[in-house]
């Protein structure tokens, strides 16, 4: 016997795309452009800080971070946002990932309103949204994130019915895969929404320090200048891309007391803390902005390089934030599969992060393409990806 629930799942993105490749030989040289892992250099001074404090693995950690990183978060927070988030209510996370999914078993109650409850997720979206909603019992709604909607979700054209039954939203700013940044507009009509039809917001902003000229708003911002009842908001953070560390596996998250009571709670019996020696190499690298400043140059110049190599191109849109790149193809997949076998570079079809609905997939007319190699690779894969699909 097994759960229904996930008995109709497709196979996750990255071996659906092994299986489209993996009969074919590549025309060239590979450039692997898929996955989101960043490839600038961590701090250097990193490795000692681990080396200080290896014995610390030795003992078990503390289950929700220990005192001095908790508090070098809350410091970030204040720098970043000019918000006050005190360490109680936060709590450290063995990747972002973990929250995310975490925060739907924790928060999101069986029923609303004697009904099944809904989980709002943006379509395309990060694959964790679903399974949360899916895992928690609700039933997963998609929303087109589309041209027309500057590529994020319109949550309030749902209808009425769908809104009441609303248990929590998913939201990703800077956006994987499109790039777009959600402006205090956005999140106040969010929060006014949620507000109304009394829902969660699940603030996804682990992309918010890789931008071109602005630093992104964060919710916790706008809420604070609202009013907004903490309960209603929830944001996860992780040092992956901020910091170059998707090894480390150190995020945190932040919400309400009751909220964050809860999510501790449950992660007291189901969660997997991060390693001591880990959680303090990730408390020097959340009280540290000079190499952060210096990635986020580096990501600035491939802005600057993918603008230029895509100018003229019809629909291209470069990112606000974040590292990829949502190029416009007739067919996601098709084109992935002809790049491979001419090129030898490595993407990934639109469509395998979004859901058909209605017989629609808002990624099939896309590629997402990863901007992580060194610029001079990057730029190369970039010219030879344009000439291949635009010319």
């Amino acid at each position: 016997m097994f759960p229904e629930r996930f008995s109709n799942l497709p196979a996750y993105a990255f071996p659906r795309l092994r299986a489209l490749l993996e009969s074919h030989a590549p025309g060239g040289d590979i450039t692997n452009m898929t996955i989101g892992e960043p490839k600038h250099p961590f701090p250097d001074w990193l490795p000692q800080v681990l080396a200080d404090n290896v014995a610390d693995f030795a003992v078990y950690p503390p289950n929700d971070g220990s005192p001095e990183l908790l508090q070098a978060i809350s410091d970030w927070i204040a720098r970043r946002y000019d918000v006050t988030v005190v360490p109680d209510r936060i709590m450290t996370l063995n990747g972002s990932r973990e929250g995310l999914y975490n925060a739907a078993m924790a928060l999101l109650p069986e029923t609303k309103r004697g009904k099944t409850p809904t989980v709002l997720i943006p379509n395309p979206f990060y694959q964790v949204y679903m399974i949360g909603a899916l895992s928690a019992g609700a039933e997963p709604v998609f929303v087109p994130a589309l041209r027309q909607t500057g590529f994020l979700p319109d949550y309030g054209s749902l209808p009425t019915e769908v809104l009441d039954r609303a248990t929590a939203a998913y939201i990703c700013s800077p956006a994987n895969p499109q790039g777009v940044v959600a402006d205090r507009t956005y999140w106040k009509d969010l929060i006014a929404l949620a507000e109304k039809h009394d829902f969660t917001i699940f603030s996804d902003e682990c992309y918010s320090e890789i931008y071109r000229d602005t630093p992104p708003t964060g919710i916790l911002e706008v809420a604070q200048e609202m009013g907004a009842d903490p309960e209603k908001i929830v944001i996860f953070q992780s040092l992956s891309k901020r910091s170059n560390v998707p090894g480390l596996r150190s995020g945190f998250i932040a919400a309400g007391p009751e909220s964050i009571k809860r999510l501790r709670q449950l992660r007291a019996y189901s969660g997997a803390p991060l390693p001591l020696p880990l959680q303090r190499v990730a408390e020097k690298l959340w009280a540290d902005e000079d190499h952060v400043v210096s990635n986020r140059a580096l990501y600035q110049e491939k802005f600057t390089e993918a603008d230029r190599i895509f100018s003229g191109v019809p629909g291209y849109q470069g990112p606000e934030g974040g590292f990829f790149l949502w190029l416009p193809v007739k067919d996601g997949e098709q084109a992935t599969l002809d790049l491979w076998t001419k090129t030898g570079i490595r993407v990934l079809p639109g469509a395998y992060l979004a859901r058909e609905v209605d017989g629609e997939n808002p990624g099939k007319p896309f590629i997402r393409v990863a901007m992580v190699t060194p610029k001079e690779e990057m730029a190369q894969a970039l010219i030879t990806l344009r000439d291949h699909l635009y010319q």
